[in-house]
Formats: C-alpha cells, sequence, structure tokens
C-alpha cells in the first residue's frame, strides 16, 4: 500500500463497485470508513446517472473497532434487501476491512439465511489487485455464480440460438466512452446480420446471465475487463472468444473478418469484405483524412501516448500506422499486463514506458517535447503546464470527457471522432502563423510551470519582459532550458542577462 494524491487505476473496492453497480437491480454493500465512500458521488457526476447510486456503507467507526463489525454487516445486509429487493447483493472488502482481518464470507453466509435475494462476497485480493484487475475477477464471479446456480436447477441452455449471435463482454459504468462504444458496436452487429445475446454487465439482469452459453461468440472490446469472463466461458462451453479492438480503420477490419471467420466455422456462411470497403471508403473519413494535405501536415511530428492497454496501444497504431505521426514513446499504466503492450506497440514507436508513476511520465514528457500528447487526465494537466496540447484517450478522466453528445471511440464513427479528437491536438498551420503574430495567448506572469513542485527559482521584471516577447509556441521551450540553465549554475534569480546566456549556451 502506498499514499498516493494521483491513481490512474483506483483500489480495488472501486472496480467491485463499478461492476455491482451496473447490473441492473444488483446492490453492493461496501464495508470501510466514510472515507471511502467517494464511489457514489464519483458515479453520480461522472456518468450523470438520474438514479440513485446502489451502494450502501457499512461504516468502520470505533464501535465497531471496539466490538467487530459481524452484527453491523449482517444488519445492513439484510436491511437492504428488505427494503431494495435487489437480486443480488455484493459485500466489497475494502483495505480497511482486510486490515482487521474479518471473516467477510461468515458475514455472508449469516446474511443468507435471512436474506431472500442472493448475496455474494467479491473475492478480490485487496493488497495485490487493483480497481481494473478487481473489476475483472467480479465480472467472472458473479458470471460464474448464476451459470453453477441454473446448472444445479438444470436451466442452462444446450444449444446455441439459430442466427449468429455474440455476448458484448465489458461495458460498464464509469468506463471510458463505454455506453457510446455500446451503441456502435451494436450498430456494428446488427450491419454484420449478429444478434446481441446480451451485454455485461452494464445494463443486464443477473438472471439473464444463464443465458450467456447460448451465443455463438464473445466480443471482449477492451483488454481490462472481460477477459476472465470470456476465458471462463470458453472453458466451460467452447465459446470462441475476440479481443480484437475494433478501433482504427485496420483494427476495425481485422475485427470483422475475425468475426467472419468464427461464424463461418460454426456453420454460417458470410464474406463481410463488400461491408468493410463500404464503411471504409464513406462511412469512416479516417482513410480519406490520412491522403489529404491537412493529415499530410502532421507527417513526422512527434507525439507521446500514455494510457490504460486497450487505448493507448490502439491510439499508438493508428497515429503511427494510419496518421504518419512519430510516436516517440507509448506508455501503460497496466504494469500486470506489461508484456502484452511491449507486444502490441514495440514496432510502433521508439520506446516503451509501463509505470504508475504520474511523475516519471510527467519528466519523460518534458525530455522528449513532443508536438502533441494523448493520455488521461493527469497528462492532460502536464500538458498544460509544459504548454503542450494533450488529447484525452483513456480514463482517468473529468466528467468534461464523460460526454452527452455521441462520441464512440469503437467502429466506423469511431474513427472520425479519433480523428478529429488527433487533429485537433496539435497546433498547426494558421494557428502557428497567428500564436507568432500576436505573441501567444500565455501573456500571464506566470511562469513556475515545471512538472516538479519546486519553486525554487524567481523571474525578475526584465526576465519576464524579454521571455513574453518570445513567440507563444516555442516559450515554453525556452523558458523550461532557461530555468535548467539558471539551476545548474545556481542562480535564484533569472533576469533578462541570464535569458541571453541560456539562448546562447543551449540555443534554446
Amino acid at each position: 500500500m502506498k499514499l498516493a494524491y494521483w491513481m490512474y487505476a483506483g483500489p480495488a473496492h472501486i472496480g467491485t463497485l463499478r461492476i455491482a453497480s451496473s447490473f441492473k437491480n444488483v446492490h453492493a454493500i461496501m464495508h470501510a470508513p466514510l472515507g471511502d465512500d467517494y464511489f457514489n458521488v464519483m458515479r453520480s457526476m461522472l456518468s450523470r446517472e438520474r438514479d440513485f447510486t446502489p451502494v450502501t456503507t457499512s461504516v468502520v467507526d470505533r464501535h465497531v473497532l471496539a466490538r467487530g463489525s459481524q452484527e453491523k454487516v449482517v444488519d445492513n445486509i439484510t436491511r437492504k434487501d428488505a427494503e431494495e429487493h435487489p437480486d443480488l447483493i455484493v459485500l466489497t472488502p475494502t483495505c480497511t476491512s482486510s486490515i482487521l482481518q474479518e471473516d467477510l464470507q461468515n458475514f455472508v453466509e449469516r446474511a443468507r439465511i435471512e436474506a431472500k435475494g442472493d448475496v455474494l462476497l467479491a473475492d478480490v485480493n485487496h493488497y495485490r489487485a487493483n480497481e481494473l484487475q478487481a473489476a475483472d475477477r467480479t465480472l467472472h464471479q458473479i458470471v460464474q455464480y448464476y451459470i453453477e446456480k441454473a446448472r444445479k436447477k438444470g436451466e442452462l441452455p444446450t444449444t446455441k440460438t439459430e442466427k449468429p449471435s455474440v455476448n458484448i463482454i465489458g461495458i460498464s459504468t464509469l468506463g471510458f466512452h463505454n455506453n457510446h462504444d455500446s451503441t456502435e458496436l451494436k450498430k456494428l452487429m446488427g450491419d454484420l446480420g449478429i444478434e446481441i445475446n446480451a451485454i455485461i454487465p452494464e445494463g443486464a439482469s443477473v438472471h439473464e446471465l444463464k443465458n450467456l452459453p447460448k451465443a455463438w461468440f464473445n466480443l471482449v472490446p477492451y483488454r481490462e475487463l472481460g477477459l476472465m469472463t470470456a476465458d471462463y466461458l470458453k472453458a466451460e462451453f467452447g465459446t470462441p472468444c475476440i479481443d480484437i479492438t475494433p478501433m482504427g480503420v485496420v483494427e476495425t477490419a481485422r475485427c470483422i473478418r475475425k468475426i467472419q471467420q468464427v461464424i463461418n466455422e460454426q456453420g454460417a456462411n458470410v464474406n463481410y469484405e463488400e461491408y468493410i470497403n463500404e464503411q471504409t471508403l464513406y462511412v469512416s473519413q479516417a482513410a480519406w483524412f490520412s491522403r489529404s494535405i491537412d493529415c499530410q501536415n502532421l507527417t513526422g511530428k512527434k507525439a507521446v501516448v500514455f494510457g490504460d492497454n486497450t487505448h493507448a496501444a490502439a491510439l499508438t497504431k493508428i497515429l503511427s500506422r494510419e496518421m504518419g505521426i512519430h510516436v516517440v514513446w507509448a506508455g501503460t499504466y497496466c504494469k500486470y499486463d506489461a508484456d502484452w503492450f511491449r507486444e502490441q506497440v514495440s514496432e510502433y514507436c521508439d520506446e516503451v514506458l509501463i509505470t504508475d508513476d504520474h511523475g516519471a511520465i510527467g519528466d519523460a514528457i518534458a525530455r522528449v517535447e513532443p508536438s502533441a500528447i494523448f493520455g488521461t487526465q493527469m497528462e492532460r494537466h502536464v500538458g498544460k503546464r509544459l504548454d503542450i496540447p494533450c488529447g484525452v484517450i483513456a480514463a482517468p478522466i473529468h466528467v468534461q470527457n464523460f460526454p452527452i453528445g455521441y462520441k464512440p471511440f469503437l467502429g466506423y464513427e469511431g474513427t472520425n471522432q479519433i480523428t478529429d479528437l488527433i487533429y485537433n491536438s496539435f497546433t498547426l498551420g494558421m494557428e502557428d502563423h497567428l500564436l507568432e503574430i500576436f505573441g501567444g495567448h500565455d501573456t500571464k506572469e506566470v511562469i513556475t510551470k515545471g512538472i516538479s513542485a519546486e519553486s525554487d527559482l524567481s523571474w525578475t521584471k526584465d526576465g519576464l519582459a524579454e521571455l513574453n516577447k518570445i513567440p507563444g509556441f516555442v516559450r515554453g521551450k525556452v523558458k523550461r532550458n532557461t530555468e535548467k540553465f539558471a539551476r545548474d549554475r545556481g542562480f535564484k534569480d533569472i533576469n533578462a542577462e541570464v535569458l541571453y546566456a541560456a539562448k546562447e549556451a543551449v540555443g534554446a
């Protein structure tokens, strides 16, 4: 455990709560102190949900510490069962309850005696799993529970659907553009003549989970969530899994061709090549844009990419392979899945970074000074401090990146949204010219924007005046080089003479 003021992936209980609150009529009980109950606020604000978040905190306080939690937790479970009548109550431990070493499974067994609905303990190691790993594990656990329950009752289906069908696994609350991607995937499957057997967990009922074996294949669009469930369904029922993320023209076509192969092997007779060609030429504007003069202006420009495995890998490929942009480095905070990420992006970038240290990422961005950044909200903050534009392509994100309008990242409409995001994230053409003419947007005397929190340098009035004469689009670079020059030589104040000396010394 460590204390951090910025985490790319939250603690394990956040992942469990994301899954529980995604299902219909499922309630979560979180055994935690009051400080851990921010999920309710986060979900209602970011997802703009109109209903109350179905999460109750069973508060760990001094009374609990004095005499134990069992009675309080069991009472909370049975009370919510009586009040809300949920199909399932999920009890999620937290780091605090793990430290107390309480037997939560015993609490669940006690509550099951009185509860009319199902009660389940989220079996996640809170010391070793983060938000993404816990979400994946919790979804798998819930699916397995209801498959086994149906099997004992003899209610499991024994045949597939008559027409080709799919389970889309991994759409969840607080997922980056998940609701838009879900709509786009449903449209894509409809165009391909494939029925939707289930979409889980978002909007699904736990009673529908027994029907998952009826699908011809499972589609897992996000590597972080759904693979454990898909592997389980493949092991139990032989259901093929397609884990190619249909993001960008090339990968969307590759995903569709894999779908064609999988369903034809099961008796279908489809050929999607004409559909791929039609969508690439006339629906997606990305292929046309890549040949336009606007995209040619991007050729060779430097960019860096950072995010979860799915989005960082996909954007790296799109930037390099489809738009001719030079990806200096690509990185991910999913350290537990680092080998897959390296395999996916190594040929499309100069360097691969695997870290969840936001400070190291900030330093890496400052080191290469790219023309644009594609990352999370943290990289957007770094970009603001370095005067480098940033397109947000992965969680964690702010409310502004939960758009009300339709902005999928998957499928052919997703290619248009991504193309716009990429192009609009660069400072180009006339904007460069106008910045130079008007001295840039940054006319305030706010200078200390380094990555570290150090404020050991001060700029004098004549130093600021000279700095503000420099065109805005290179002012940040000049400032950083000058401050480095000053620190190396022990200057505390930066006046005009120090600025001139730094320019001569480092060619700023």
